[in-house]
């Protein structure tokens, strides 16, 4: 029987906040009205955790002693104790939008199906769901790319976006944005972010999780939020609590101020690297100091928003004068920022670097002294492998001569100086290792940040006026995060200079750095192929994983929108800035990256004169009215959805419909095969890619017999919304490394009874006609990358029943655990290789099957059918993990409890 709430024990601290003038802004939850001296200790962040709890607590969901053990959060957070959290809203984008509707809707029809009432499924706290990923770059260097994109899009995606816009109205609390406003995190920081929700006179912090890792980039705006699973986001809007993990808090101080010519970009690298090297995997990492003054808003959510590279669950900075200027500067009210300020300023949650400052109590600290930061990239594999600018030719030659790995193509030294000639348009061209032929200025991490966007501009405009030029076999783009982007661009000047050297307006969303690049050239193309050439693609990007960019990119470069442009001008990765001039000019003189190079005050002077309000208000008040394409596409109406079989983008998926009232229950595993033994740092982008669709793929097979036509394939993220192709999508990365082929790469396997080697969907299905349960071997940071269901619902339609691994990454553990798969970790020291194991083996995993008789983290034994034995650790990390465990998955548990 559930348990009855009741009322709320801190129902005392509920307070009335006044305005200055009279009247009232509304009530709040006080924190002072607590007396509890521990709070003035907290951590901001933590704070946030703790508001919720108290305004939340209702004895069932929340409990009175979750909100003493956030309280005592120096005492507690060392030990791993368990809270819930409720947050304020979810965001979704739609490559995962896409899929949490269709569960939606699914879990309608079988809600009706056992007997209850469909309508029970609605999202409970608001959503906001922004379709920003279906941009891909097909038109480029074209004064029309955007339109003709954009027709490419709605063309491609017109059953999703029809989809979507059903939801919109099918659902309550669903707040849809159309496609062509932007990416989701800078809507959300520019305009969706709240700061403090009013929600019926009660006021409380916005917090927000989101189905995209990247959901971090709002925490720069004192918003905590980050990303988790869709599987886990859905049930958040379902009204569930999130279990979690009381975090322990990094304390990172900011000193001094950033030198001229460097940028936020080169500053964010050097927080990724300095955090992965400290180690902040499922902690919170919150900024301090007095260098935070000499950071913008933009700048501060430039290092938010990297937060799954540095491995943290999130990078938080405190509101404070800056985060108001901020608000004001992108239209949001007087009235609102007046609010938000007496709020924080009334539960001590605001920072006033005027006053003296009480040092908050963190887990851990770091400091950065900001003078000391330098121009840098990171590559060519992983965004981490920070690489000085200075040191960039060397470290490249290296990499050519480097063994196949994160830093390494070895490539032999005779054929290092291979050219590869090819005719473009008429003309003979020729590309060497390392040469550019992607460019690109993309991603939330830089688009929303005006500095590094108009020091693009000032680059490409100073190249022009020397006669410098973009080789135009270059594939260069531009895709801003928002229509703002694009205004200040103009109010400058610096457009056209973008757009004479090749950095056209392609779309307003995500493009190269999710992996919608679009085709390169066939010639450029084949001339890569003819001579093997490790080509490069240099963006500004948060994301350079290995086939992510594009396939015929093995090196890719992370940088500042300036540099993109620089090396673009260069047209080769392989070249001495310092020593080597980027061109010539038109008067035969050799020009160097430093003549070109703005200074800090002259990009300061632009930003100034060129950023205003009235570009935010005016961009965002028609944001949601949506476009002409938006407003006459066509949309089913009804609670239920009329789910269409021919349909390959939407499918009716099969999570639900052999569920019955009565869970379960849990369950070893035995005798299983091992589908895939793979090495450290297999990414979500190996394991459900979310770009191409190869045309050789189980997917592509599997669209060809339903007579799509090959340029209308699409991407794999595109097609999440149809689980049929999903399924054949797991593990199709053309880069993915299993041990089973012995050095070769690509999305095959080893079928272990019969020894064929078959595509995975291939040898799983083989699998599962067999009845035959299936495992994966894996090492260290397994599941690493963007946060994403699929890579849990992929593997859960394939059969695969556990994963045993070195270490996981947090989102994708949690996802394995919505879906009833069960994650072991090898004990310390131990792993794959060391154990002896082949992955030949059969593998049976002893868990009991009463539920209470397991515990989370607690010891357990894998046998195989050759006699080795070792024990591993569980990694349900909470007693609610096991519940889910126990219901099949998260999604089941909710919707047994809503009939």
């Amino acid at each position: 029987m559930l348990n009855q709430r009741s009322e709320n024990p801190f129902k005392y601290t509920l307070t009335d906040l006044p305005k200055p003038e009279g009247g009232s802004y509304g009530k709040y939850y006080s924190l002072p009205a607590l007396k509890d001296p521990r709070i003035d200790s907290l951590p901001y962040s933590i704070k946030i955790l703790l508001e919720s709890a108290v305004r939340n607590c209702d004895n069932f969901q929340v409990m009175k002693e979750d909100v003493e053990k956030i309280l005592d959060w120096e005492n507690t957070s060392p030990k791993q104790v368990e809270i819930p959290f409720k947050p304020a809203r979810v965001i979704l984008q739609d490559f995962t939008g896409v899929p949490a509707v269709v569960d939606l809707a699914a879990m309608r029809d079988a809600i009706k199906r056992l007997g209850g009432d469909a309508n029970k499924i609605n999202p409970l706290v608001p959503v906001d769901l922004v379709i920003d990923h279906s941009v891909q770059v097909d038109v480029a260097r074209s004064e029309n790319a955007l339109q003709a994109n954009m027709q490419y899009e709605f063309d491609r995606n017109k059953e999703r976006f029809a989809f979507l816009k059903w939801g919109s109205t099918a659902f309550k609390n669903m707040l849809v944005v159309p496609p062509g406003s932007g990416i989701v995190h800078q809507v959300n920081l520019e305009y969706l972010g709240r700061v403090v929700f009013d929600n019926e006179g009660i006021l409380y912090p916005d917090s927000l999780v989101g189905t995209d890792s990247h959901t971090t980039m709002i925490d720069g705006l004192g918003v905590a939020g980050w990303g988790v699973g869709g599987i886990e986001a859905e049930a958040t809007m379902l009204g569930q609590p999130m279990s979690m993990v009381l975090p322990g808090v990094v304390g990172f101080k900011l000193t001094g101020q950033l030198k001229t010519g460097v940028t936020a970009t080169d500053l964010v690298l050097t927080v990724t690297q300095m955090l992965r090297k400290h180690g902040v995997v499922g902690k919170f990492v919150e900024f301090y100091g007095q260098g935070m003054s000499a950071l913008s808003l933009a700048d501060r959510a430039t290092i938010a928003n990297m937060s799954p590279e540095y491995g943290a669950t999130m990078g938080f900075f405190p509101v404070d004068h800056v985060t108001l200027q901020y608000l004001r500067l992108t239209g949001r009210e007087e009235s609102k920022v007046k609010m938000i300020e007496a709020y924080l300023r009334a539960n001590n949650m605001f920072i006033d670097y005027s006053e003296p400052q009480k040092e908050k109590t963190y887990s851990s600290y770091l400091e950065l002294d900001l003078d000391t930061v330098e121009p840098s990239l990171s590559g060519p594999k992983r965004p981490h492998d920070r690489v000085s600018l200075k040191d960039m030719k060397g470290d490249w030659q290296a990499c050519l001569d480097n063994k196949v790995g994160f830093k390494g193509f070895a490539i032999p030294k005779d054929a290092q100086g291979a050219v590869s000639k090819f005719s473009y348009h008429g003309k003979p061209a020729e590309l060497r290792h390392g040469d550019v032929v992607i460019a690109a200025i993309t991603s939330c991490t830089n688009t929303s940040n005006p500095s590094v966007m108009l020091g693009a501009g000032l680059v490409a405009k100073k190249a022009y006026d020397l006669g410098l030029e973009v080789k135009p076999w270059i594939k260069t783009s531009l895709a801003p995060g928002s229509g703002v982007v694009t205004k200040y661009l103009q109010k400058s000047g610096l457009y056209k200079y973008l757009d004479l050297q090749g950095f056209s307006l392609v779309g307003y969303g995500c493009t190269t750095c999710i992996g919608n690049s679009g085709e390169i050239d066939e010639a450029v193309a084949e001339a890569i192929v003819e001579k093997d050439i490790v080509a490069a693609a240099v963006l500004s990007g948060n994301r350079n994983f290995e086939g992510r960019v594009h396939p015929l990119t093995r090196a890719n470069y992370l940088a500042s929108p300036p540099l993109v442009v620089a090396y673009a001008l260069a047209g080769t990765i392989n070249i001495d800035f310092e020593k080597e001039p980027i061109g010539v000019s038109k008067g035969g003189k050799q020009v160097f990256l430093r003549e070109i190079w703005p200074s800090s005050e002259e990009i300061a002077e632009v930003v100034e004169s060129s950023v205003l309000p009235e570009m935010f208000k005016s961009t965002y008040e028609s944001i949601t009215k949506g476009n002409a394409m938006w407003n006459e596409l066509h949309a089913p109406s009804g609670a239920l959805y009329s789910w269409d079989p021919n349909s390959t983008y939407v499918h009716d998926p099969p999570f639900f419909k052999s569920m019955t009232l009565e869970p379960p229950g849990a369950h070893g595993v035995k005798d299983a095969y091992c589908l895939l033994n793979f090495g450290d740092s297999i990414t979500t982008d190996h394991i459900s890619p979310a770009g191409n669709i190869h045309k050789d793929s189980p997917a592509a097979k599997y669209l060809m017999d339903r007579e799509v036509d090959r340029r209308d394939f699409n991407s794999y993220g595109s097609r999440r919304g149809n689980d049929e192709v999903m399924a054949r999508g797991t593990f199709a990365n053309i880069r993915i490394v299993n041990k089973f082929l012995k050095g070769e790469v690509g999305p095959k396997t080893v079928h272990v009874p019969s020894g064929e080697k078959l595509y995975v969907y291939d040898a799983a299905t083989k699998y599962k006609e067999a009845g035959c349960d299936t495992i994966i071997l894996a090492g260290a940071e397994y599941g690493s990358g963007s946060s994403r269901d699929w890579a849990a619902k992929g593997p859960y339609l394939q059969g695969v029943k556990a994963v045993i691994a070195k270490s996981f990454e947090r989102i994708h553990r949690s996802n394995l655990v919505g879906m009833g798969i069960i994650p072991l970790c090898f004990k310390a020291g131990q792993d794959a290789d060391s154990l002896g194991l082949t992955g030949y083996e059969r593998y049976t995993i002893d868990l009991p099957s009463d539920i209470k008789a397991i515990t989370p983290g607690q010891d357990i034994v894998v046998t195989t059918d050759d006699g080795k034995r070792f024990t591993c650790t569980l990694r349900f990390d909470t007693q609610v993990e096991l519940t889910y465990f126990e219901h099949g998955g998260i999604l089941q548990y909710v919707l047994r409890q809503l009939i």
